[in-house]
């Protein structure tokens, strides 16, 4: 179906890709992961032809149509919602458009009507004459209400254009369809419904996330870049993160016979096919293993960050209880009349259909911002640490590098040796001149693993996070997440990362323009419960 043949990309002295060999059959889907800066995003672009590769080709069989999700939520301001997506078929569209103009013509001949004729005939193969009825189904599952299929796209709010592009790419059914972060801006409503509709694709799909969920429940196939290379593992996200860190281990195992370390492997793979058996590919024409051999099973270079959260001390029994807390912003009712007791050794996945919401809650919580109505008293053994989901701020001495930026939040003079402040950026993968860079110059990501430095630091028994997977890579977030389940003490959270909230929450709260809605559960059986849906609705709609 798609190919790629000795392939290299180099920028300056840098190889990027070295020579570069793999194919992408029908029938599967593809999850490329990579650590940051390994090449992703370059990689999908010269595959769709955006970008061009040093040396080698891609090769695409004649005939097969391959759709790329825009990347450019502006690029169709002008154009109608329903036209927009239908551009996503191309030849379809063309095809549409000149039967249109044809039509259209002032001195329609007999010749035009032959001409018309034989168009229509190829218009109706295509499925063109339930185009526009197709792409209103699709942008209707995908939450765009039929109200807004005729407005423009630049009067859209940025979630809203991020769907229609992505109607706009599932348009037509393609041969290849390429999708790079596919489930930002998305509520987890909208994700599960691509989740499901990619499963049951029965063309080629490959797409780059770090939502692990995801991967999980589309993926047929992992192509890790890694070396330059690109290598194709069966399985999903999960089956390729655990098997290679049972292949590390085992190569760090000396001792150990290769017959016990066959046999290891052997069983890992029982038993992860046993799981798979159960998944959602298993159910639909795509299977999610073709084979898995103990040959495929190899340590990966990635350097997971050390994220390890230590208490100063254990708090009481009295974490935090807040009592009808309220909150409007430019006429708009955030939440109202909330109330809860956060427990000790709770943690809380804080959810609500607006961002603005949480993150101006969790403002109030940390003193920033002020609540119309209602209060909140932490318990008196209670010390917070707060990641905010807007960090800019810590980062604006352009003078200070990243040993002295965290010297900043130390509390005794042991924590202020320069050797204490490294070993902590140490384990966020800032050693030896990485920790002299300045602070001002940080990506995203490592600004967040920055913060996370700040927050080991501080020691504290309770943890506040805003979308704490932002910008990180699948390492991070991966190391990020284990770290939250073996913490000991309190943590509420939100997070978009469907992976990170169900397997670190035990207790899920919403917060809704007329009231809470709080639930001792995981973050899955809280979207299952058929109670809960009826209770949001009601909630969001009064």
């Amino acid at each position: 179906m798609l190919s790629v043949s000795n392939l290299s990309v180099q920028f300056g002295k840098r190889i990027l890709f070295d020579e570069v060999n793999t194919k992408f059959v029908q029938g599967n889907c593809y999850g490329i992961i990579g650590a940051n800066g390994s090449g992703k995003s370059t990689f999908l672009k010269i595959l769709s032809g955006k970008q061009d590769p040093t040396s080698g080709h891609v090769h695409l069989e004649p005939g097969k149509r391959m759709s790329v999700l825009s990347q450019d939520h502006f690029a169709f301001d002008e154009l109608p919602v329903l036209e927009t997506v239908m551009i996503g078929n191309k030849p379809l569209f063309d095809l549409k458009k000149e039967l249109d103009a044809i039509y259209a013509k002032p001195d329609f001949s007999d010749e035009d009507g032959i001409k018309a004729g034989e168009l229509g005939e190829k218009f109706e193969e295509m499925g063109g004459w339930t185009a526009e009825s197709d792409a209103a189904t699709m942008l209707s599952s995908l939450g765009i209400k039929d109200d807004q299929h005729y407005t423009l796209m630049g009067d859209l709010d940025g979630k809203s254009k991020v769907r229609v592009l992505i109607a706009q790419a599932l348009f037509g059914n393609p041969d290849v369809l390429i999708m790079d972060e596919p489930t930002n801006d998305l509520d987890f409503e909208t994700i599960s419904w691509l989740e499901n509709f990619l499963a049951n694709y029965d063309n080629t799909v490959i797409v780059v996330s770090h939502d692990r969920h995801f991967l999980d429940a589309v993926c047929t196939h992992i192509s890790d870049i890694d070396f330059g290379k690109i290598n194709n593992y069966s399985g999903n996200y999960t089956f390729w993160y655990e098997s290679s860190q049972l292949a590390a281990k085992q190569r760090a195992q000396q001792n150990k016979k290769a017959e016990d370390k066959k046999k290891e492997l052997e069983e890992f793979i029982r038993r992860f096919s046993a799981n798979v058996a159960k998944s959602k590919q298993a159910t639909s024409r795509k299977k999610m293993i073709e084979k898995l051999n103990v040959e495929d099973i190899k340590p990966s270079s990635r350097r997971y960050p050390a994220i390890i959260f230590e208490r100063d001390r254990e708090a009481g029994d009295q974490i935090l209880n807040i009592e009808g807390l309220s909150k409007t912003v430019d006429g708009e009712v955030l939440f109202s009349d909330i109330h809860f007791n956060l427990n000790k050794g709770d943690k809380v996945a804080l959810i609500s259909k607006s961002s603005r919401a949480v993150t101006t809650f969790y403002e109030i919580l940390n003193n920033r911002v002020q609540a119309d109505a209602g209060k909140f008293a932490w318990g008196v053994t209670t010390s917070q640490s707060y990641l905010p989901v807007e960090n800019s701020e810590y980062f604006q001495d352009a003078s200070l590098n990243l040993v002295d930026w965290l010297r900043q939040y130390a509390t005794t003079e042991e924590e202020r040796e320069e050797v204490f402040v490294r070993g902590f950026l140490g384990k966020m993968i800032f050693s030896g001149e990485e920790a002299l860079k300045k602070c001002n110059v940080l990506s995203g990501g490592e600004k967040v693993r920055c913060m996370l430095s700040k927050m080991m630091m501080v020691r504290a028994n309770v943890l506040m996070l805003d979308e704490p997977t932002n910008h990180l890579d699948l390492e991070s977030i991966q190391a990020f997440n284990n770290s939250l389940k073996n913490f000991k003490g309190t943590v509420i959270f939100s997070t978009h990362d469907h992976e990170f909230a169900q397997t670190v929450a035990n207790r899920i709260i919403e917060i809704t323009p007329n009231g809470v809605i709080d639930r001792l559960s995981t973050f899955d059986e809280y979207l299952a419960d058929k109670k809960v849906k009826e209770l949001r609705k009601k909630m969001y709609s009064k």
